[in-house]
């Protein structure tokens, strides 16, 4: 289990979540934008938000120190949330398309 460390507080993702989450805060921090940041905590039965600038520093933390090989669409999908009035939304990885012939 990864963690996302905003601010003062950790917040617990799969390491795979967490390596793509990375990839796409990071592009939206270094372009300047600022957005918000939801998820479905694990048996909570609820939903989390945080507000993502450049304010506080962030810190992503893996379990594995082997860096999995990342799937552009799932990228696309959580960048694509990043433009929407709720802000990105935690999603699971879509299913791999099968190789185009």
């Amino acid at each position: 289990m990864g963690v996302l460390s905003y601010g003062a507080t950790d917040y617990l993702f799969g390491d795979r979540l967490l390596a793509h989450l990375q990839v796409v805060i990071t592009t939206k921090l270094r372009r300047r934008e600022s957005f918000t940041l939801s998820w479905v905590p694990d048996g909570d039965g609820g939903r989390e938000a945080i507000w993502v600038d450049n304010g506080l520093h962030i810190r992503f933390r893996y379990d594995e120190s082997t860096i999995a090989p990342l799937n552009r669409d799932w990228l696309d999908a959580l960048m694509d949330g990043t433009h929407r009035p709720n802000g990105l939304l935690v999603m699971p990885e879509p299913a791999a398309h099968p190789a185009k012939r």
